[in-house]
């Protein structure tokens, strides 16, 4: 009997397909964004050497002072986490990424997310 697959897997399914025709570099890192049900983790990754050269969780990082733009909640966090990655990487010299969402939708926080890092400054 064939087993169904799971969500998870179908998403696992979906993120290699999308990191085939993505990677990224110094001069232009990977933003990758990985969604769980209680936070939001935002990372830039340099590709060519296998490093990750920025972090970001949505529990741990100062949020206090990025304007939400009328968000709430969930999406509200996503957004400010956006703009505290942009912030932080305008800090490192990098202004272009290219942006992973790791197999998720862009829909909800992971869209909230890319917005976020568009309006402090990064290009996709």
């Amino acid at each position: 009997m064939k087993q169904k697959a799971t969500i998870e897997a179908k998403r696992h399914i979906r993120q290699t397909r999308v990191r085939m025709r993505l990677s990224g570099t110094a001069a232009r890192p990977r933003l990758n964004v990985f969604r769980s049900l209680r936070g939001i983790y935002v990372q830039l990754i340099d590709d060519a050497k296998g490093k990750t050269l920025l972090s970001l969780h949505s529990k741990t990082a100062d949020l206090a002072g990025f304007d939400t733009e009328g968000r709430a909640g969930k999406l509200a966090v996503a957004y400010a986490l956006g703009q505290a990655i942009a912030k932080k990487a305008k800090d490192m010299n990098i202004t272009s990424v290219v942006f992973d969402r790791a197999g998720y939708r862009y829909h909800g926080r992971v869209q909230a997310v890319a917005e976020g890092a568009r309006a402090g400054g990064l290009e996709f």
